[in-house]
């Protein structure tokens, strides 16, 4: 395991000065002299400081701010050193809490950029799960976590699950009763692009609270281009008039609109205000990743991401400000509140706490792994039998990845995506420095919107004093 040392990272956005110390997460808005001092300060050097920064400030103003640096240093609020309870964390062995079920190997739409290859997997074989395997799945999810754990999350995923409701209802209908039998309270959730979302399937998902992650990807325009039908005709007109009445009809059930960006439409943020105008309070906008170089991001384009980030950060804050708010998934950041430790360390918890169940009952671990030679875990007919690969994911924590340990954004992007790693990064080891550098930015961002909302919060209340 690679030591963490101390480390901060500091970034101008918008004429702010932010700085984040990494190790204790605590964030700080600071001004200018304090920006320039820490290009220099570790804490013991300030010959050093004096002798860079003379001639800029006056001695006066640099031991001002050095000694309120000195001050944060002492409380541990600035070059923290590592909490040994990330180590005895990451050492933890856990247990499988979440499922994911394929329950469709099919699918209605024929995205280009679809990672499931439009619902098959790259299998060539179309196929839905039996009630069976999915009984299976749940007994499987509620023995391994007998005596440890009482909370269990479940996603019915694709391909689109709708096309295989029955299926999902009847599973729905054994779960409740199972945690009566158990004692378990199952969080449920379904991921779906809406084609098949008719008033009588919200009406049954809402009143069983079914979580809802809905795809669209904006625009007209740019979700027809990349989001075709089967028959190749745009999907845009059902998909969002669809999603539109279960958003309307969730009456207070979570659920949140989740859309992919590509080389196409850079410009993204005109589609997050489309769906925030259609009347969606949650969404999110991912980077596409693929090998289509018509439409995949590279290198060149990340200067015009992060200038369409910090678009995105704008339009945020003016909704907030004018009280015309939406969610923004990548932008929520609790400041007092944040992520526990094991999730800071492990994210999804992909391979060992959250695994992916397909039409066969073979055991995956994650959806982003089904299909691939190697990755097969073990059947719920016979549980997890490959028990090597569990032990190497649970070990992917970013303690042990030595690139992640050099990072400042290690505890909020817990390493990156295991799939991508490999595929894009040569290594599970090894994050993936495209994704790596649009996350930052987002991370940048977040902190920027969470400063600035909690100042301008601060000033209203000192305003009303």
């Amino acid at each position: 395991m690679a030591k963490i040392q101390p480390m901060i990272h500091k970034y101008c956005q918008n004429g702010t000065y932010m700085l984040l110390d990494v190790n204790s997460g605590i964030i700080n808005v600071i001004d200018k002299i304090t920006y320039d001092i820490l290009d220099t300060y570790k804490g013991d050097n300030k010959d050093d400081v004096y002798a860079a920064l003379d001639g800029t400030y006056s001695r006066q103003d640099l031991d001002e701010s050095l000694a309120e640096l000195d001050e944060l240093i002492a409380k541990e609020m600035l070059f923290a050193p590592m909490c040994e309870t990330f180590k005895v964390v990451a050492e933890e062995e856990p247990v499988i809490k979440s499922l994911c079920l394929n329950i469709a190997h099919d699918c209605n739409l024929r995205c280009q950029y679809c990672f499931a290859s439009q619902g098959d997997y790259d299998t060539h074989r179309r196929e839905l799960m039996s009630f069976d395997v999915a009984r299976r799945a749940v007994d499987m999810l509620i023995e391994s976590t007998k005596g440890k754990r009482q909370h269990c999350e479940i996603d019915f995923f694709g391909g689109e699950p709708l096309m295989n409701f029955d299926v999902v209802k009847q599973t729905i209908e054994y779960i409740r009763e199972q945690e009566k039998i158990h004692d378990k309270v199952f969080k449920l959730s379904l991921t779906t692009n809406g084609m098949l979302l008719d008033p009588a399937k919200v009406k049954y998902l809402t009143d069983n609270h079914i979580s809802l992650i809905l795809s669209l990807d904006g625009r007209k325009e740019v979700h027809d281009r990349m989001r075709p039908n089967a028959g190749g005709q745009g999907s845009y007109e059902t998909c969002a008039r669809n999603q539109v009445y279960a958003a309307k009809h969730r009456n207070g059930e979570e659920y949140y609109v989740r859309g992919t960006y590509t080389k196409y439409n850079l410009d993204f943020t005109k589609d997050v205000e489309h769906m925030a105008d259609l009347g969606f309070e949650g969404l999110s906008m991912e980077p596409v990743v693929g090998d289509d170089l018509s439409y995949a991001i590279t290198e060149e384009d990340l200067p015009r991401i992060f200038a369409e980030y910090e678009n995105l950060t704008d339009l945020y804050l003016k909704r907030q400000l004018e009280g015309h708010p939406f969610i923004y998934y990548h932008f929520i950041m609790d400041l007092y509140r944040g992520p526990c430790i094991a999730k800071r360390l492990r994210g999804c918890g992909a391979g060992h706490e959250y695994m992916c169940v397909v039409p066969n009952g073979d055991i995956y671990p994650c959806h982003q792994f089904v299909g691939q030679d190697g990755y097969v875990i073990g059947n719920v007919y016979d549980g997890v039998t490959n028990t090597q690969l569990p032990a190497l994911f649970r070990d992917m924590h970013v303690l042990n990845k030595p690139e992640c340990c050099k990072c400042w954004a290690k505890f909020f992007c817990s390493g990156g995506c295991h799939a991508n790693n490999i595929k894009y990064g040569g290594d599970i080891r090894t994050p993936y420095a495209l994704s790596c550098q649009i996350q930052k930015k987002r991370i940048e961002c977040a902190m920027y919107i969470q400063a600035t909302l909690a100042l301008q919060k601060q000033q209203a209340q000192e305003a009303d004093a």
